[in-house]
């Protein structure tokens, strides 16, 4: 586990988007832009909040990430033209995060979700400390973990109740690379004829219904605080 300026929270946030842990490359992006800030006069918070925005996501699977936001409806939930304007214009409306708040590595690699977070003590440490106290932070937003991982620790904070259930907007595939297949399939780019034994069409389909019928009810309403029953 290595550090990288990724502790801001963003206190008006409406949606959280939760991926597994920072990569490599994240972690970088946000080390060079917490610099860039603090050596143009930014405070030590502001540079922190630029870094954290800048390199969230960063990289190819941020148009991913966009394309699949929009494609169920978030930024109409949001009241904003695209997903796209939340690294931007929109920025305040959003907090980006990690299950794991802090870049981990396995073997030089990208942490991608083994050994489990849930059972390992070191990775347990960042859940119960940092995605605890996010969610309770924020339990009134808009919830969507990246992949079945993210959405095993979001799940986590649901059975803590940290977060109402109805907010969690679970199953979307994590936007890397790795999934251009179920990506593609997400976005109805590719039939079911054409996919892989590796992806389930099924699964996706049933995930993507249940975020849209989330979406529905939330209706303008997305930014009200939900009472955890």
């Amino acid at each position: 586990m290595s550090y990288a300026p990724f502790e801001h929270v963003v206190p008006t946030a409406r949606i959280v988007i939760v991926g597994i842990t920072p990569g490599a490359e994240q972690a970088r992006n946000a080390l060079l832009e917490v610099r860039r800030a603090l050596l143009a006069g930014a405070s030590h918070p502001d540079a922190l909040a630029q870094a954290k925005v800048f390199a969230s996501f960063s990289g190819p699977m941020r148009n991913a990430l966009v394309a699949m936001l929009d494609h169920v409806g978030v930024h109409r939930s949001l009241g904003i033209t695209s997903a796209a304007s939340l690294w931007t214009t929109h920025a305040h409306l959003a907090h980006f995060t990690s299950a794991l708040r802090f870049p981990v590595f396995r073997a030089g690699q990208n942490y991608r979700g083994s050994p489990s977070m849930m059972r390992t003590s070191l990775l347990r440490e960042q859940l119960d400390e940092n995605l605890a106290e996010e969610a309770r932070a924020l339990a009134h937003a808009i919830w969507v973990p990246c992949g079945p991982k993210a959405a095993e620790a979001v799940n986590e904070m649901v059975r803590r109740r940290h977060l109402p259930a109805e907010r969690v907007l679970d199953g979307m595939p994590h936007p890397s690379g790795a999934n251009a297949e179920r990506i593609a399939y997400f976005l109805g780019r590719s039939s079911r004829e054409g996919l892989s034994v590796k992806t389930d069409p099924v699964r996706i389909d049933a995930a993507r219904e249940a975020m849209l019928a989330k979406l529905a009810r939330f209706g303008g309403r997305a930014a009200e605080p939900t009472a955890l029953v």
